[in-house]
């Protein structure tokens, strides 16, 4: 995999970037890993509705053709775009989304901090009260009994006593993906207050800081472009 650091990039831009490249790839083109931060943006997925965002100001909403809601990109975030051929990696799409959110569960555990799951809310949380702690969420994502039509916590995802981390968002063209994955390190957080994150109401958004973990940008990208490395290979 060509993983390379591309620091603080437009956003409008690389997103073109990854279009052209998923659009000119071959068989044989290598697959890709994009490592960057942006300037304050908010960007909205396909499914996005315009009453999430509440109150942008003067920070600019970029339409895309991820899946997903709204989201906020802005300095101190670890942005990741996995570019894979997921034919020649040999996986699917759902698999593919695991492994990205088990490489943020493995880059947090190396910080101390422990990642969780919420079903039927990609991304990644943590306990506000305990973030270190191994307790399971009641809610986590689980296999369910046949008789039974959803896993404990019902439905609709509770986010009491939980902080959203990372955020995921990707297209797959062709098999091939980009988009990818937001980790917060060390941000202003304010703009998330200006929508429903991920089209949640009242999501609370946190970063590493926000939890007691003081880590450098390069620190936490370095560690999380490893993890995606290693678990999105073949």
């Amino acid at each position: 995999m060509d993983i390379r650091q591309l620091g603080r990039v437009d956003y409008a831009s690389t997103y073109a970037a990854m279009q052209a490249f998923t659009a000119s790839r071959t068989s044989d083109t290598p697959d890709a890993l994009w490592i960057c931060e942006h300037a304050p943006v908010y960007t909205q997925g396909l499914a996005g509705k315009n009453d999430h965002i509440l109150n942008p100001g003067d920070i600019p909403v970029i339409a895309t053709n991820r899946g997903g809601q709204v989201t906020f990109h802005g300095p101190g975030q670890v942005v990741a775009y996995p570019l894979i051929d997921l034919k020649r990696a040999g996986y699917f799409v759902k698999e593919y989304v695991y492994r990205i959110e088990e490489a943020v569960i493995k880059t947090l555990a190396h910080f101390g901090v422990t990642g969780h799951r919420v079903a039927g809310a990609p991304g990644i949380y943590v306990r506000l009260d305990d973030p270190g702690g191994h307790t399971p969420l009641a809610q986590r994502p689980m296999k369910t009994d046949p008789a039974s039509p959803s896993a404990p916590g019902g439905t609709s995802p509770n986010f009491q006593g939980l902080g959203k981390i990372g955020a995921l968002g990707i297209k797959v063209s062709r098999n091939c993906t980009y988009h990818g994955v937001a980790l917060n390190v060390a941000m202003d957080l304010e703009p998330y207050s200006r929508i429903n994150p991920c089209g949640y109401c009242g999501l609370q958004t946190v970063d590493l800081s926000t939890i007691g973990v003081s880590v450098g940008w390069t620190e936490a990208a370095d560690v999380l472009s490893h993890k995606l490395a290693t678990y999105l290979a073949p």
